[in-house]
């Protein structure tokens, strides 16, 4: 077990108690050691993130197989799969080659709104469940058990491992700007200091010109090595600097952009405006796959230690989705989950590591709601990870007047009317006190042509 799991139910108080106080409490917690923080799970997976690397294909296949099969074996354990493997003809214990998981039967996100307590393996005690939840990026909204003292350590291990690519150090400083809460008013504060990781928090819901000189200001006085942001958020910055003249007085090592798409020619502009090298991820809330850029590549490469990465038919684009099956979760793992998220593999491969290369992600363009003062906020921001979105099959924004928002959701069958008001003030704290929110229940939601959800239908542009 680690302290962060242990101690993550009382994430919100932490940030919602006075700055003194955050500053007290995170250097003591900071003064733990990494061993007890994240638990004795993350020194190993800082050992495999750095070694696999220098991995040959015979080794890594040997590691793949093994994770799978374990990762079967648990997932066996609960009724669900139990009977989807038994319907498919399927035998964990069997798993000999990685060729066999295309028997198994995909599971789609449908599968976890409407099944989730049924995928629980039931030998693992419940204190070793921690419950997340995300809208994700197509809008439905998911509910799912990571590992404790697992899932987490685990996460922390492989992105530091990731960032370490372009500069990065443990204990670096860091200014993030992704989705933050620092205040529910749209003229309150911007930014925190959180002491536990020695981070600059800053909003990513109030950057605008206006109120740049605040922001240029807070990062000249941390001074941090890295920006960690949204990408739109470090676009929004540097376009902000260019704009108003307005300088930072010291030079950053990387910029971290994960969440959303990152075009090849955002990433050169952030490279200029910032005078530094940018890194670029794909990951998700479920913690299945990971994959990030090489050290010189631009290419991302998923971690084949992190989980086991398939890809759908080609669409008319050429576009591929992914499909990955988790490793180490032994809670409820995720068996060929189809995320939704769609890739296009390296057709001229760097082959800078020794891992799956693809040129780019598509189908996460940035999404944006504009309040009544003129802020723009990403909905990668707006995603919620409590349980106010339990019980729905999906959520959607609908937006013709800046200011004004329509909030559509499409109850499952376990929906309670009693969480209406739970997710009006979550959602309303997200967005701020300049937006009028209306919230419509619906029986279906307006798709794409191609028959996909929208996470938001907007005329403003």
């Amino acid at each position: 077990m680690s302290l962060e799991d242990t101690l993550y139910p009382l994430l919100k108080l932490y940030e919602a108690a006075p700055q003194p106080l955050k500053s007290l409490a995170g250097r003591v917690y900071r003064a733990i050691p990494a061993s007890l923080r994240y638990g004795q799970g993350y020194a190993r997976f800082q050992h495999e993130a750095r070694d696999v690397e220098s991995w040959d294909t015979g080794t890594i296949q040997r590691y793949q197989i093994q994770a799978v099969r374990e990762s079967l074996i648990a997932a066996a354990k609960a009724p669900f799969y139990a009977e989807r493997f038994a319907a498919s003809g399927v035998d964990p214990a069997r798993f000999e080659s990685l060729e066999q998981l295309a028997q198994y039967p995909l599971l789609t996100k449908q599968d976890l709104i409407l099944h989730r307590e049924q995928m629980v393996n039931p030998e693992i005690d419940a204190k070793q469940r921690l419950y997340i939840t995300t809208g994700g990026s197509s809008g439905v909204p998911v509910g799912f058990y990571l590992h404790k003292g697992v899932s987490r350590p685990k996460e922390q291990a492989y992105l530091e491992a990731q960032w370490s690519r372009r500069g990065y150090r443990v204990g670096d400083r860091v200014a993030v700007i992704r989705g933050g809460v620092t205040s529910s008013k749209a003229k309150g504060g911007i930014s925190y200091y959180d002491a536990t990781r020695n981070w600059l928090i800053l909003s990513s819901y109030h950057l605008t010109l206006e109120r740049l000189p605040e922001y240029v200001a807070a990062l000249n006085q941390f001074r941090p090595q890295h920006l960690h942001a949204y990408p739109s958020a470090a676009l929004t910055l540097a376009r902000g600097l260019e704009q108003t003249g307005l300088k930072l007085d010291f030079k950053l090592t990387s910029v971290l952009c994960g969440s959303e798409k990152l075009a090849n020619e955002s990433q050169h502009y952030l490279e200029g405006a910032f005078a530094a090298p940018a890194f670029h991820w794909y990951g998700h809330s479920e913690r299945v796959v990971l994959a990030g850029q090489g050290r010189t590549s631009n290419h991302l490469y998923f971690w084949p230690t992190y989980g086991f990465v398939e890809f759908g038919e080609p669409d008319t684009n050429g576009h591929r989705e992914v499909i990955g099956t988790s490793f180490h979760n032994r809670v409820m793992p995720l068996i060929r989950y189809r995320t939704g998220d769609y890739m296009k593999l390296a057709q001229q491969p760097d082959a800078e590591l020794p891992m799956i290369e693809i040129e780019e992600v598509v189908g996460r363009d940035y999404e944006f709601l504009v309040s009544a003062t003129g802020r723009r906020i990403s909905l990668t921001a707006v995603n919620m990870h409590d349980r106010i979105f339990d019980g729905l099959m999906a959520v959607q924004f609908h937006q013709e007047r800046e200011g004004e928002v329509e909030f559509r959701y499409q109850p499952g069958p376990q929906w309670q009317d009693t969480g209406v008001e739970a997710m009006r003030s979550g959602l309303l704290k997200k967005l701020g006190d300049d937006f009028a929110l209306v919230l419509s229940e619906v029986q279906e939601m307006e798709k794409t042509s191609a028959g996909k959800h929208r996470w938001l239908v907007t005329t403003l542009r």
